[in-house]
């Protein structure tokens, strides 16, 4: 799926660019003065704002986001299943060993207040709040990725109303209001670019990605509080893929002839 996103993001940045290129020289578009202005105004209003430490947060959590693949939810499930199995024939304390190997910090915890012998209000509390402040901490760094965006296109303003005021100065000079001209349209362009290019859509892409891990974290507190009262895995598995789509679930449906037999239904 990241692969696809990569050659999607390579051939339209591509195409995005070669629209540039149409319109003549492509070095009209380059001017340092805008940049600077731009850039230098937003890396100072984000610093203002936040602290470093904040900011590190959200790089990280960005980095780890595009780096590593979430399992899928039908991963989940066929792992909640074989513990459930596993915890039927072995006893429930035999998960302490997938609590040790698991690579889901969620699933983890869960299965550590499994086998620590947490009652199932006290784990469904526990999870409910860890999947509450998941939410939080990843809100507030989606928040701060809207913010950045938000300062890009204001210090595009800056900038062009840096130009304008050049070339009101420079009236009667000709040099001076073509120096002055590039400024004022350069510094739109690099805010509105940088903003909707950029940081717009990394904090959407934050947001679908905790939306994937928040539905992910569901699956895992359902089926663990199932495997804590030895439900059936036909029966869990049954219940754990209606989270799943349509498309995603591997059953057969029910025939209607068995239905009309079930509840005596005569033609």
């Amino acid at each position: 799926m990241l692969n696809k996103n990569l050659i999607g993001l390579i051939a339209f940045a591509l195409l995005f660019c070669f629209g540039f290129t149409l319109n003549g020289n492509m070095s009209l578009y380059f001017n340092i003065s805008g940049l600077l202005i731009v850039f230098g105004g937003t890396v100072a209003a984000t610093l203002l704002s936040f602290k470093t430490e904040q900011l590190g947060i959200v790089f990280k959590v960005l980095r780890t986001s595009y780096r590593n693949r979430p399992k899928k939810e039908t991963e989940i499930i066929q792992i909640l299943i074989d513990l459930s199995i596993k915890s039927r024939i072995q006893g429930i304390l035999s998960l302490q060993d997938e609590e040790n190997e698991t690579s889901i910090l969620f699933l983890r915890r869960a299965l550590g207040c499994l086998v620590d012998g947490y009652e199932v209000s006290q784990i469904r509390d526990i999870l409910n709040t860890e999947m509450y402040f998941f939410k939080m901490r990843r809100e507030d760094s989606e928040r701060v990725l809207r913010t950045i965006a938000d300062f890009f296109p204001a210090f595009g303003i800056t900038g062009s109303v840096v130009g304008l005021i050049s070339m009101l100065g420079g009236i009667g000079d000709t040099s001076v209001i073509l120096r002055a001209v590039p400024i004022a349209l350069t510094s739109t362009l690099y805010g509105i670019i940088l903003s909707n290019f950029f940081f717009i859509p990394f904090a959407a892409f934050l947001r679908e990605r905790t939306n994937k891990e928040l539905l992910l974290q569901k699956i895992i507190m359902e089926g663990v509080i199932a495997i804590d009262s030895e439900m059936n895995p036909v029966i869990l598995k049954t219940k754990l893929e209606s989270f799943l789509t349509p498309a995603e679930r591997k059953e057969t449906l029910v025939s209607y002839n068995k239905i009309k037999e079930r509840f005596n239904i005569r033609a």
